[in-house]
């Protein structure tokens, strides 16, 4: 990145020889015009491609401003108010930038002066952290970034410093106030340490986590910042249309797929800001290769014959992408094992598979009834393998798996799950319901295409639910719509869904460019734009209301929905598509009824009602005292409520839920399925929402007019 230098008068501390010696010390690492050729392209494209574009103007400039600045320093613990009044010129002119009308001025300033406030605080906080701090007087901190202004000054930011770790420490403090008493009461002979003792032991944990984060502010060079300018960029025309650098776009298309090339290892970072190995796939290349063990710690991560990079400080994700890499390349992992020996390790990088991400299904016996229990957490689709594995297919298995067990009805569970492949959930439509639409899309001219499934018959006609949560989105929320349209699913759960109701497709920045695209340092990257947007076939859209569920339950999960953000596109609705409703009636009014009952008489959910008030008021309530009196009642009335929290699953009667009988031989080959199963099962057996599914499908199946009419399978 070039620094451009900052006019003479500019009203910053140092600002000129800062700079200039920053400019001296960061050569420009991408060849001239390379971010400038990517912003101007990418602008471009979402005025003459956005779905709903909104205008480049004054109004898109300040939005892209105040992102960017919130990205780098939302704390405000880095820039000063004379700095943003400097980068204030920018705030009403930006577009130029954007369209490509000037060079990217702001950009640089506000790096180059981020770079030089962030070498300031790196010497401040250590000497803060040198001396002891007084809890003995009547201080707070307000902890909401929406309510913290910039210091005037540097003297008045150092004291926004003295705050932050003044609380930091307290935090820590009454963490080993409270270990230090449980060792008291369990140990015969303790020695007691003093108040002094502990608040120097707690500014000395606090000193280890700070050297920890500005290691990893270091590591977050030009290129990573210039991404979170492209975030501030795009998502200022919604927030679905991301930009992706070359590495994070590999890292994209693997979630999606569920499939990816590495070694076959679970990261875990660690409070001195290491990277661990927790855990080794079993079969995977690490395990084949055979010399990296869990509890290594990766120092430094080479490509091939490079110089290695030291990881020391990344956080884990970025550790993850630098890891993986092509199937068949070589990865040199040098690690500090357990007895602190040093050793390089060379993998050739293949394929691993990530199991959370597939369908899974298991059975739930009652008094009553056998029920399948299908967990779907993403709709996953391997598009560039031949014969990838794909959601859908895997839908189709684990329902044949049931079928075969003579279940009497199924509860599809997508919560959390954040949406995927459409195609795979319009054929997963087709396995619950007859052939027909399942989804409308409309595309920026207007035109409207009906996605159909054409599988037949469906494979399974019994009784279904579908759990949702405020997480369950995009083709969660496209399947959930479609099967409560037709009527052919009872959905239970949070007062509505996520609410994204857009339709993204990824495009080549490449493709755009003319001549030698190595001129501008290509590859640059890929851009998801928004294109369409959905509709039900009922013709209301799934965007930013989400789908509403037949039986509502309170939901701890609250806030994220798409709603809460400004940039998000607006509900609409266009005319139904022709479809003929399933054939039987779901009678939701007793259901409801019945369910209301429950849960009225549920002090599970009862509990639940008072934790959702009491969740809504912590998080509401950001200034915390500063002195150790006032902080630790508040914090013991904190956690006795969160203490009933975690007693709830005490009222939750035990599911008798297992595994299928053929899934076993493969879980039980590999000793870290065997423990994710176990905590999955545990979870799964105390699910309040889930025993309420099973609740409202006995009814289902229990009432009048429905046993018998519906068959359990397609055969």
């Amino acid at each position: 990145m070039k620094i451009r230098i900052i006019a003479a008068g500019a009203v910053l501390l140092g600002a000129a020889a800062g700079i200039l010696a920053f400019r001296a010390n960061h050569p420009a690492s991408d060849p001239p015009g390379r971010e400038a050729t990517i912003v101007t392209l990418v602008t471009n494209i979402l005025e003459k491609g956005d779905y709903h574009p909104k205008p480049i103007d004054a109004r898109y400039s300040v939005e892209v401003y105040d992102k960017y600045l919130k990205s780098l320093d939302d704390e405000k613990k880095f820039f000063i108010q004379p700095d943003i009044s400097y980068l204030s010129r920018y705030k009403n002119t930006l577009q130029g930038e954007l369209l490509g009308e000037s060079s990217l001025g702001f950009l640089h300033d506000a790096d180059s002066i981020f770079d030089i406030r962030v070498n300031q605080a790196r010497k401040i906080y250590p000497d803060l952290l040198s001396a002891p701090f007084d809890f003995s007087r009547p201080e707070q901190i307000d902890l909401d970034p929406d309510h913290q202004v910039y210091a005037p000054d540097s003297a008045r930011l150092r004291d926004v410093w003295r705050k932050l770790l003044k609380y930091k420490t307290l935090d820590v403090l009454a963490g080993l106030q409270d270990q230090q008493a449980a060792l008291k009461k369990d140990s015969a002979g303790f020695r007691e340490k003093t108040l002094a003792d502990l608040e120097t032991e707690a500014r000395q944990k606090v000193k280890k986590i700070y050297d920890h984060y500005f290691e990893h502010i270091g590591k977050v060079g030009e290129k990573e910042r210039f991404s979170m300018f492209m975030d501030a960029l795009t998502h200022t025309m919604d927030p679905h249309t991301d930009y992706f650098a070359p590495v994070d776009n590999r890292y994209f298309d693997e979630t999606m797929s569920g499939v990816f090339y590495g070694i076959g290892a679970l990261l875990q970072g660690t409070p001195e800001g290491n990277i661990k190995i927790a855990s080794i796939v079993t079969g995977g290349p690490a395990w084949k290769e055979g010399e990296l063990k869990a509890g290594d710690v990766i120092l430094k991560v080479g490509q091939g014959s490079q110089e290695p990079v030291d990881i020391t400080g990344y956080e884990t994700n970025d550790a993850v992408k630098i890891i993986r890499g092509d199937k068949g390349t070589t990865v040199s992992l040098t690690v500090k094992q357990p007895n602190g020996a040093l050793k390089t390790i060379q993998i050739v990088r293949d394929v691993v598979h990530i199991d959370e991400t597939f369908a899974k299904s298991y059975l739930i016996q009652n008094d009553h009834h056998k029920i399948g229990f299908i967990v779907l957490p993403e709709f996953y689709a391997d598009f560039d393998q031949a014969g990838g594995r794909h959601c859908s297919q895997d839908m189709l298995t684990e329902i044949s798996k049931l079928n075969a067990a003579g279940v009497d009805g199924i509860i599809l569970d997508l919560r959390f799950n954040g949406g995927g492949s459409l195609s795979d959930a319009v054929d997963i439509g087709g396995l619950f319901e007859p052939q027909g639409p399942v989804v409308q899309v409309r595309s920026r001219d207007g035109s409207i295409t009906v996605d159909r499934n054409h599988n037949g018959p469906p494979v399974y006609n019994g009784p279904l639910i579908v759990l949702v949560n405020e997480y369950s989105a995009s083709a969660s929320e496209i399947l959930a719509a479609a099967l409560q349209d037709y009527g052919r699913a009872v959905i239970i759960g949070s007062p509505a869904t996520y609410g994204k109701g857009t339709v993204q497709r990824k495009y080549d920045l490449d493709d755009f460019l003319r001549g030698d695209k190595s001129a501008f340092g290509a590859p640059l990257g890929d851009l998801k734009l928004t294109i369409q947007k959905f509709y039900r076939i009922n013709g209301g859209s799934t965007q930013l209301k989400g789908v509403v569920p037949d039986i509502i339950l309170p939901d701890p999960y609250f806030g994220v929905a798409e709603r809460t953000d400004m940039d998000a596109m607006a509900w609409d609705q266009i005319a139904p598509a022709q479809y003929q409703p399933w054939g039987h009636s779901l009678n939701l009014s007793y259901l409801k009824a019945r369910s209301g009952e429950r849960v009225s008489a549920s002090p599970a959910f009862r509990q639940m009602d008072t934790d959702i008030q009491l969740m809504k008021r912590m998080d509401s309530n950001k200034v915390m005292p500063l002195n150790i009196t006032a902080y630790r009642s508040q914090l013991e009335e904190n956690d006795a409520a969160l203490r009933k929290m975690d007693n709830i699953t005490k009222e939750v009667p035990a599911l008798q839920l297992s595994n299928l009988p053929q899934d076993m031989p493969a879980i039980d080959s590999d000793s870290t399925a065997v423990s994710l199963n176990r905590m999955q099962l545990q979870a799964y057996r105390k699910d309040m929402y889930l025993d309420e599914a099973v609740n409202v499908i006995d009814d289902m199946i229990g009432m009048e007019g429905l046993n018998g009419k519906l068959s359990k399978n397609g055969n």
